[in-house]
């Protein structure tokens, strides 16, 4: 398994495993003991990322990816977020953020238990908490690193200037946003920044939450309880329109070989060496497809082909709903 570097020192496997979807999000949960024994051929086959959050679930999540890693656990880097305000004792998720120096500290021990460890490798803030300065949560980061209960700070779909903010009070290891040939909006600033500081990249829906498989068109029906069921961009409407992007895609994928998926993340591997996909999945074949993204090498030429004509695209709908999307970017 190729290796990739987080910020200073955090060495990964190039490709992560995003584990949210094991649990919610994409409709019902899948069962748990196949979903500890995917995590666990995740790592046999390289894998050693390993990213989940308090919220996904709530909770829910990081039980099942503790009880799949503890007996590797040594062997393996994981990362989960704070940052919403969550009842320890109900798991019900309250409206906002809260990412209060302590609350983070009490989210700190849940997330330690539920994950089965003594210290978080790399720990996110989920999303900027407007009422609290980012210096505070860095600062409340920084004592849990001193006291050896974190390893490395991280943030996800944070603004430049937060970022910048953070970082002077403790070095961020990586950021967690959005990035596909979906969505490019990183590339408008934010990756320019992170290669300045030196903060690894780790980019969620690789696969375009799924549509850049070419598994999906305007007349998939998702599970009731499927997030995407409320994105614009994945309206009916806005698929149909989408599907330029797919057929673009496919195209490249023929020309080596390949598939949707491996092109789509081959892409993100070949734009910096600091750049750690992390896909979900819930079923074995597609992990292996993820990982064969490995063995698909891009020249620039095709790099260029790629891009050329997924920019002459115009791509309908919102990456998220209205409410989500006021929580990025601060």
């Amino acid at each position: 398994m190729q290796k990739r570097t987080l910020g200073k020192d955090l060495e990964v496997s190039a490709l992560g495993l995003g584990c949210m979807g094991m649990t919610s999000a994409y409709g019902p949960a899948s069962d748990k003991g196949q979903m500890i024994q995917l995590i666990r051929t995740a790592h046999d086959r390289g894998v050693t990322l390993f990213d989940t959050a308090e919220a996904y679930g709530p909770f829910a999540n990081e039980d099942l990816v503790g009880e799949a890693l503890e007996p590797i656990r040594d062997q393996v880097v994981i990362a989960t977020k704070f940052g919403f305000d969550i009842d320890p004792q109900t798991g019900k998720r309250g409206p906002g953020t809260n990412s209060r120096p302590e609350h983070i500290k009490a989210a700190t021990e849940g997330c330690l238990k539920r994950l089965r460890t003594d210290h978080i490798d790399l720990f996110y803030q989920h999303r900027v908490d407007p009422d609290v300065p980012i210096e505070e949560v860095a600062g409340a980061i920084k004592d849990l690193i001193a006291e050896g209960k974190v390893k490395h700070f991280g943030m996800s779909e944070a603004g430049i200037e937060t970022i910048r903010k953070a970082h002077a009070v403790q070095p961020v290891a990586a950021v967690q946003s959005e990035y596909s040939l979906f969505w490019r909006g990183p590339e408008d600033g934010l990756l320019q920044t992170l290669e300045e500081l030196g903060i690894g990249f780790v980019p969620f829906s690789p696969l375009g939450a799924g549509f850049l498989t070419g598994q999906i068109d305007e007349n998939t029906k998702f599970d009731p309880s499927d997030f995407r069921n409320n994105v614009p961009r994945f309206s009916p409407q806005a698929r149909k329109a989408n599907m330029v992007l797919v057929h673009a895609v496919q195209a490249a994928a023929e020309r080596k070989a390949a598939t949707p998926a491996q092109i789509a993340l081959a892409w993100l591997l070949a734009k910096k060496p600091w750049i750690v996909p992390i896909p979900g999945t819930t079923k074995v074949e597609r992990l292996e497809e993820n990982l064969g993204a490995l063995n698909v090498e891009l020249t620039d030429s095709d790099i260029k082909q790629i891009e050329e004509a997924v920019s002459k695209l115009s791509l309908e709908g919102e990456r998220l709903p209205e409410a989500a999307l006021k929580m990025t970017g601060r």
